[in-house]
């Protein structure tokens, strides 16, 4: 059973064949699928999902939080399973490629930054837009 099959278990969702081959098509996602990519992924497992199938129950997941919705400002919404590890992300804008990585001293001065303001830090996004550096 997939983490996210488990998780939707634990909140008491009722887990049709449909909702726990979708569950798994995002468990094992290494990068960042939006629907259609989910779609294709659930569709090659079990012909019969139909695309809105996938789309409700990625809400349906979103929802209960149990997944992410992200917006890396390329119009499409794209999905991650939550994670009690934080992290952020780098979006390559010429390909859409999502790379995930963490930093200490990044979230050290944003506490800082918090801190000198006299506010508690209670959470954060970042999300870095690149392009892939000119070859001199």
């Amino acid at each position: 059973m997939s983490p996210l099959e488990q998780a939707c278990i634990d909140k008491g969702m009722k887990m049709t064949e449909q909702r726990r081959v979708i569950a798994r098509v995002l468990s094992e996602a290494v990068d960042h699928p939006d629907v259609e990519a989910v779609h294709r992924r659930a569709a090659a497992i079990d012909p019969g999902i139909s695309i809105a199938t996938v789309y409700r129950t990625v809400r349906l997941f979103e929802e209960a939080n149990i997944i992410t919705r992200h917006d890396f400002g390329d119009g499409r919404s794209r999905y991650e399973q939550r994670s009690d590890s934080h992290h952020d992300h780098i979006i390559n804008v010429r390909t859409g490629e999502v790379l995930e990585f963490h930093d200490a001293e990044i979230e050290s001065l944003q506490r800082k930054l918090a801190d000198k303001m006299n506010l508690d830090l209670v959470g954060h996004r970042m999300e870095l837009f690149c392009v892939p550096k000119k070859s001199e």
